[in-house]
């Protein structure tokens, strides 16, 4: 009567196996579904730069302000007649308060 009962329990194990430790168990479920949030995220990320590229080249297209001012701004062009005048960064005045000393 112990064999029957060994034998069940070996087949009930066997069949198991693949649930835990195998190519679709628990733990790879898992892992699988980290990535995935992960490649999500970073898909995300990529969209939203795709989106601001698109909304930037069709900026360009359309009209010459943006690229009057990529000119300005990234290479320091004028136009005909403007004078380009530079103001240096002043730096933040020293308070007078007593050292305490």
């Amino acid at each position: 009567m112990r064999w029957p009962i060994l034998i069940v329990f070996v087949l009930l194990c066997a069949l198991q196996y693949p649930l835990w430790m195998g190519k679709g168990s628990w733990w790879h479920v898992q892992d699988s579904r980290a990535q995935l949030q992960s490649l999500r995220e970073a898909n995300q990320k990529l969209e939203q730069r795709n989106a601001n590229t698109a909304a930037e080249v069709k900026d360009l297209k359309s009209g010459y302000e943006a690229i009057e001012e990529r000119a300005r701004f990234e290479l320091g062009l004028v136009k005909p007649g403007e004078v380009f005048v530079q103001t240096p960064e002043t730096p933040a005045p020293l308070s007078s308060a007593p050292s305490g000393q």
